[in-house]
């Protein structure tokens, strides 16, 4: 008898222990961090408050970078838009598997995970809202790791009258898509809205849906792409831009507001400090909407192998984690968000993996440089000849030409931001190392990809309202 009353005894003071100790693992599961990663289509490096921008109200992206670490030398190695969000998904550079300039359509990599697809696999919900153009037609986001979609809204249908009444410049470009909006659509109760609030309102529903699991979002706006001629004047007379970028100006306004939303949602559920977000640009400004590299020169469309093509603004925000209201001057790349990411959620960053955690150098923990060189090869031999680039960075040297057969210029980015004065004839050791190392790193990428002639029967993402799913093991 005593026996048995003595291991009844130590059951129950064994339970309370045994309940504790699931409650705790219940409770560390909870607690995996979160991740938004919010990547903005042609963001000049001059266009956001933070940055110097005095013309554009940016106060939530302010605070952002306020409750954050603001980078101050964040690159785009594979720019423009196609290779830098394929780079951007696989965590490497494009030229690992083959993409040297634009090649839409090229496939990404089926032999190593894309950032959504590791994230799957360690149990994260995995959402993306708008813009995708990565891979081929049959690598949509629900074909490699996002287990839900944001459906695409139809949108806003011009009627003849409308056409008649609207400027003659958004006439033309309205004309040309047979009056289909560019930026208005009209959501589930049947009724106009602006596009970016669309989305802003489809990353409130997002979290709020996902907000006692693991999650990682990537919203990628159509905004801030041209042509923004249809911003109302709700959002231009926010702004104090002169008239060439008031439209610009507008569109970044939106965006701002729906990183406002994003703030108050993530706070709402006390997500905040349990959430990372990264905020940046698919490459840099567009100069023929307005947009400013400022202090650096060039961007997309001319002067593409200026700095201002390929630096753009980046915001690591993550309170409780990392410094706040501190920069970041070390050279780091687009890739890096995704070693950053697997390290964070995962503890892990694949073998394939170009970039870095990037973590404990924003902490400041780690103190030399997170890269001590980058690199840039776009000759793709069929591509715009403006895009073609060949470049390399290190310290404050910047090391470029058009073409592999040109000569190589160098400049002193700190002393010279404007890259108006080539220091190469005065500095040819420095031009020796720095080409050195960047043909030492040709050697290791592979050949030339070819696009191939793919057809796909479905939209790469399906259209309507709420939110498509992936298929797992049989089910929806």
């Amino acid at each position: 008898m005593n026996y048995f009353l003595s291991r009844f005894t130590a059951i129950a003071v064994l339970l309370p222990l045994l309940n504790l100790v699931v409650l705790t693992t219940a409770g560390n599961a909870a607690e995996k961090p979160n991740v938004v990663l919010i990547y903005i289509d042609d963001l000049g490096y001059g266009d956001i408050g933070v940055y110097g921008c005095k013309d554009i109200p940016t106060p939530n992206i302010d605070q952002l970078a306020a409750e954050g670490v603001q980078c101050t030398a964040s690159y785009i190695t594979n720019p423009p838009c196609c290779p830098s969000r394929c780079s951007l998904m696989m965590g490497q550079y494009g030229q690992r598997f083959g993409k040297y300039g634009m090649s839409r359509g090229l496939p990404i990599p089926e032999d190593r995970p894309t950032l959504a697809r590791y994230l799957s696999d360690h149990g994260y919900v995995t959402g993306q809202i708008g813009k995708w153009d990565i891979g081929t037609r049959l690598q949509g986001p629900l074909n490699v790791g996002f287990t839900e979609v944001a459906k695409t809204p139809p949108k806003k249908q011009y009627t003849k009258s409308q056409l008649e009444n609207v400027p003659e410049a958004l006439r033309k470009q309205l004309n040309a898509k047979d009056g289909q909006s560019k930026y208005y659509c009209v959501n589930k109760k049947g009724e106009t809205v602006w596009l970016t609030d669309y989305d802003g309102d489809s990353i409130v529903n997002f979290v709020d849906r996902h907000k006692d699991e693991p999650f990682f979002l990537y919203w990628s706006p159509e905004a801030i792409h041209s042509f923004n001629t249809e911003v109302p004047k709700s959002l231009t007379s926010r702004t104090t831009a002169d008239k060439k970028r008031e439209k610009l100006a507008g569109a970044i306004v939106s965006v701002d507001d729906q990183i406002g939303k994003l703030l108050k949602v993530l706070d709402k559920h006390n997500l905040r400090e349990n959430t990372l977000v990264i905020f940046s640009s698919d490459n840099g400004a567009n100069g023929g909407e307005g947009g400013s590299s400022a202090p650096y020169t060039g961007g997309k469309g001319q002067g593409t192998q200026k700095e201002g093509w390929v630096r753009v603004p980046t915001i690591f925000s993550m309170p409780g984690v990392l410094p706040q209201g501190k920069p970041y001057d070390g050279l780091i790349a687009n890739f890096d968000f995704y070693s950053t990411i697997t390290a964070l959620t995962c503890n892990a960053i694949p073998d394939h993996c170009d970039g870095v955690d990037l973590v404990p150098y924003l902490q400041g923990k780690q103190t030399e440089p997170a890269h001590e060189y980058l690199f840039w090869l776009n000759n793709q031999p069929d591509d715009a000849p403006r895009r073609h680039l060949v470049a390399v960075r290190w310290q404050d040297w910047r090391l470029y030409k058009m073409h592999e057969k040109d000569a190589w210029q160098l400049f002193d980015l700190k002393s010279d931001p404007r890259e108006e004065t080539d220091l190469a004839a005065k500095n040819a050791e420095v031009v020796k190392q720095m080409s050195g190392q960047f043909d030492a790193w040709k050697k290791t990428l592979v050949p030339l990809g070819e696009v191939p002639n793919v057809r796909a029967g479905v939209p790469i993402i399906p259209k309507g309202h709420g939110w498509a799913f992936a298929e797992i093991k049989g089910k929806k």
